[in-house]
C-alpha cells in the first residue's frame, strides 16, 4: 500500500491544511496557524525512500485486477482506504475527509520547481459562476434559477513552462486603399506591398498543462498567472486541495509550446506593421532556439453543474479569479429575439419605401 504524508496540528494532532487567505497553515479544530517555513521538516522526508506501511482495514483483500490503474493508500488518521489514480498528488479521505498528500508523487525528478498558491477560496469561486450567469438574456432561466452545482473543487494543474527565444525573418503583405469620384464612376485604386520584419522575441514561462485531465483550450482560457506570487514547491500548499501530478511529460507537451511561441511572435510582429487598410502575414521563416523547461503547479478553481444530463464545466484562476466556461442556450429565446430583430429590419424597410415614395410623389 502506497505511503501517504499528512500535516498534523502539534497542539491537537488534527489535520491542518493551507488557507488562502492567511497563505498559512490552519487548524480547523483548536485555531492554531503555523508558517510553512515550520512545516518545511516534513518536505523533507520526500528524500527518504518510501517505507512499506501496513494496515488493518475491514473488507478484506482487493482483488486480481481489481487495483490496476489506481493507487491504494491508507488514511493514517482512520485507516480508511483511499483509491485513487496513479496521477492523484494530493486529496481527502472519503471517510474522515482529512487532507492527505501522496509522498511518492513528488519525490526526486517528480517534484515541481515551484507552486502558486491559491489566493481565492471555494466562496469566490461561486460567487464568480452566479457572475457569470447575470445579464445573460438567451440563458435558460430554470438553469439561471435552479442552477444547482454538483462540484466545486480547489485543483493544483501540473504545468510545464517553457523559456526560449524566436528567431524571425517575416514577410506581410500590405494593403492601402485609395478612393474617388469622376464622371458620374466611383473608382477605387488598391495598392499592395511587400513588407519585411525581422529580429529576436524571448519567451519566459509559456504555460502549457501537464494533465491530460485537463483540457488544453479551458487552461489557456484561465491564463495569464501571475509570477510574482511563485515559491518553491512545498507539499503543505497541497494540503486541503487536489493535486495531479503530469501524466504528459515536457517532450510530449513541447509541440503545443512551439505552436504557442510561434503565434505570438507572429502576432507580435504583425503589430509593428501600420499605416495599412489591411496586412496578411505572406511567410517567411522562424527558428525555435534551445531553452529551458520547468515544472510548476497553478491553481484553478473547477466547476460542474449539470442541465438536462449535460455537463457544464467553469474554470476559475485561484490567484486572479479569472472566470470562463460556456453556457446553454436558449433555443425559444434565442428564436423570438431573431424574430424581433426581422420584424424591425423589415418595418425599417418598410418605413423607407414609404419615404422614398413620398419623397418621389412631391416631385410628380
Amino acid at each position: 500500500m502506497a505511503d501517504l504524508l499528512e500535516y498534523k496540528c502539534p497542539n491537537c494532532a488534527g489535520a491542518i491544511a493551507f488557507d488562502s487567505a492567511s497563505q498559512q497553515m490552519e487548524c480547523p479544530f483548536c485555531g492554531a496557524s503555523f508558517t510553512m517555513e515550520s512545516l518545511m521538516a516534513m518536505d523533507d522526508s520526500l528524500n527518504e525512500p518510501p517505507q512499506e506501511m501496513s494496515w488493518n482495514t475491514p473488507g478484506g483483500e482487493w482483488g486480481l485486477g481489481e487495483t490496476e490503474g489506481m493507487a491504494v493508500y491508507g488514511c493514517q488518521s482512520c485507516g480508511g482506504e483511499i483509491v485513487a489514480d496513479p496521477t492523484t498528488a494530493a486529496t481527502k479521505c472519503p471517510f474522515c475527509d482529512n487532507p492527505v498528500v501522496m509522498k511518492g508523487q513528488f519525490a526526486g525528478a517528480l517534484r515541481p520547481d515551484a507552486v502558486i498558491p491559491f489566493k481565492l477560496d471555494k466562496k469566490a469561486a461561486v460567487a464568480a459562476l452566479q457572475k457569470h450567469v447575470q445579464g445573460k438574456k438567451l440563458l435558460p432561466k430554470v438553469f439561471r434559477d435552479q442552477n444547482h452545482i454538483e462540484e466545486v473543487k480547489g485543483v493544483y494543474v501540473p504545468f510545464w513552462l517553457f523559456d526560449a527565444d524566436m528567431d524571425a525573418n517575416l514577410r506581410f503583405k500590405g494593403t492601402r486603399l485609395r478612393t474617388w469620384s469622376a464622371g458620374g464612376y466611383d473608382y477605387t485604386e488598391t495598392s499592395t506591398y511587400a513588407i519585411d520584419r525581422g529580429g529576436r522575441v524571448s519567451f519566459d514561462r509559456v504555460p502549457v498543462d501537464g494533465s491530460s485531465k485537463m483540457p488544453d483550450e479551458l487552461m489557456e482560457s484561465v491564463e495569464p498567472f501571475d509570477w510574482k506570487d511563485a515559491v518553491n514547491f512545498q507539499t503543505a500548499y497541497l494540503a486541503g486541495y487536489l493535486a495531479d501530478k503530469y501524466d504528459v511529460d515536457a517532450q510530449q507537451s513541447t509541440p503545443r509550446a512551439n505552436e504557442r511561441i510561434r503565434r505570438s511572435t507572429e502576432d507580435a510582429f504583425a503589430k509593428t506593421v501600420t499605416g495599412y487598410s489591411g496586412v496578411a502575414p505572406d511567410g517567411g521563416q522562424m527558428n525555435l532556439l534551445s531553452g529551458t523547461v520547468r515544472y510548476a503547479l497553478y491553481p484553478v478553481w473547477l466547476l460542474n453543474t449539470v442541465w438536462k444530463d449535460k455537463k457544464f464545466t467553469f474554470a476559475m484562476n485561484g490567484q486572479t479569479g479569472k472566470f470562463v466556461g460556456d453556457l446553454p442556450l436558449d433555443k425559444k429565446a434565442s428564436r423570438r429575439r431573431f424574430m424581433a430583430v426581422a420584424a424591425g429590419a423589415a418595418a425599417a424597410v418598410t418605413l423607407l419605401g414609404v419615404l422614398i415614395w413620398s419623397i418621389q410623389g412631391v416631385f410628380v
